[in-house]
Order: structure tokens, then C-alpha cells, then sequence
């Protein structure tokens, strides 16, 4: 109990740090923030617990990471009264307008933005096709799992599908055609969204003492090159 503990506080502090690395999604190429943080996480993932390949659990459930965008974690945005989708929304969406839902007094009842995935300009409306955009985990929750969170405390795998250095608000087309795969298998679109997309996953990889696939690994590292 006390190792997860330790964990979880330093979850919070390290990713609350982390969520600064993510800039204007409304700009796809290299912020000069990402390419100083993916220069100094080269040289760290030598030290990631790296298996030769995903093994797919077969007692995955979408259930053990807790009610889906729930506002009672412990991560950043927690316990604000807005849950967490409208959370990312309202971060990664520009030109917004706001309005009160059950879950949330100031909800994103429409806004617009570019897609980091793909580069497509979405307007977004919530009475009309709010489906076209969607929140990703960077690190899905069934890839999270495999690795290593099937033995986490339910507190803390709540907080990791809630944690906002994990979520990014996409095209829809996009989150469906990723579904839960690992960075061998899937990459954006969007190359010049790449350094940015390894920066995260690396970050949240490393601050949950995940696991990570050797042919991930390599991908990554490429990507970190931010070229």
C-alpha cells in the first residue's frame, strides 16, 4: 500500500509539471518548448522498463479505470466542478462559448479548433455532431493496462484516465482509427505533431512507472528527434 502511495504523490507532482508542455494544438508544427523537453527525454528512455512486446490481457475493462471523465481525482482539474471532457475542451478549443450542463456550470457548448492528429480545422457544436471531436488518451487506458496498470489501486488508474498530460482533444476519425493502439503500431497523421505526441506519451510512461514495448521504444526515440 505504501509503494502506491509513493506513487500516487509522485503522479500528481510530476504531472502537474507535465501538462505544461502542451501548447496551441491550433499549431501543429515544433514548439521550441517540446523540442528542449524531447532533447532532455532521449536521454531517459534507456531507463524505462521496456518488455519485448505488448502481451494483450484478456481481463482488460474499460470499468477499472473508474467512471469515464469523472471530476473526483486527484490530478490537475480535479474536483473543479467541471468534469474532465469539458476540461480538455475548454484547454484545447479556442473561440468558445460556454453554457451550464449537469456536469459542468461553464461547459464548451461550441468552439473550433485544429486537429494535432490531422491538421483539419473542426468547428465543434454540441447539439449538432459533438461526436467530431473526441478526447484521447495519448497512452490508452488498454495499452496502460498490459503494461503494468492492471496492478494498480482503482484510485489510481481513475486518476491516470482523467490525468489532463494524457488527454488531447482530436478529430474523431482519428481516436477511432488509434483505438488502443501503441506508437508501433499507430502515429499521427500529422508528422509535425509528432515530437509533441512522443513527449507526452514518454512523460506519462515514465511518470507511471509503465512499461513500454521495445518496437514503441524505437519509434519513439525517432520521434523525439523532432525533425
Amino acid at each position: 500500500m505504501r509503494r502506491w502511495c509513493v506513487l500516487s504523490a509522485f503522479v500528481v507532482t510530476a504531472l502537474f509539471v507535465a501538462t505544461g508542455v502542451m501548447v496551441n494544438t491550433a499549431q501543429t508544427g515544433v514548439d521550441e518548448r517540446v523540442r528542449a523537453r524531447a532533447q532532455r527525454l532521449t536521454g531517459e528512455l534507456g531507463a524505462l522498463s521496456v518488455s519485448a512486446a505488448r502481451r494483450h490481457r484478456e481481463d482488460y475493462q474499460r470499468s477499472a479505470f473508474g467512471t469515464p471523465w469523472s471530476d473526483e481525482v486527484r490530478v490537475r482539474g480535479g474536483s473543479n466542478g467541471c468534469d474532465t471532457r469539458n476540461d480538455i475542451l475548454a484547454r484545447d478549443l479556442h473561440d468558445t462559448r460556454r453554457g451550464p450542463t449537469k456536469t459542468c456550470p461553464g461547459a464548451v457548448l461550441a468552439g473550433e479548433f485544429r486537429s494535432p492528429y490531422t491538421g483539419d480545422y473542426i468547428v465543434f457544436r454540441r447539439d449538432l455532431g459533438a461526436a467530431a471531436v473526441q478526447i484521447d488518451h495519448i497512452v490508452p487506458l488498454a495499452y496502460a493496462w498490459d503494461m503494468g496498470a492492471w496492478a494498480w489501486p482503482a484510485e489510481l488508474r481513475q486518476d491516470f484516465a482523467n490525468d489532463p498530460a494524457n488527454l488531447v482533444a482530436v478529430d474523431g476519425g482519428s481516436n477511432q482509427d488509434k483505438s488502443d493502439a501503441e506508437p508501433a503500431r499507430w502515429m499521427p497523421d500529422e508528422r509535425g505533431f509528432w515530437c509533441q505526441y512522443a513527449v507526452q506519451f514518454v512523460i506519462v510512461v515514465r511518470s507511471y512507472g509503465l512499461a513500454i514495448d521495445a518496437a514503441s521504444r524505437d519509434v519513439l526515440a525517432d520521434a523525439l528527434r523532432c525533425r
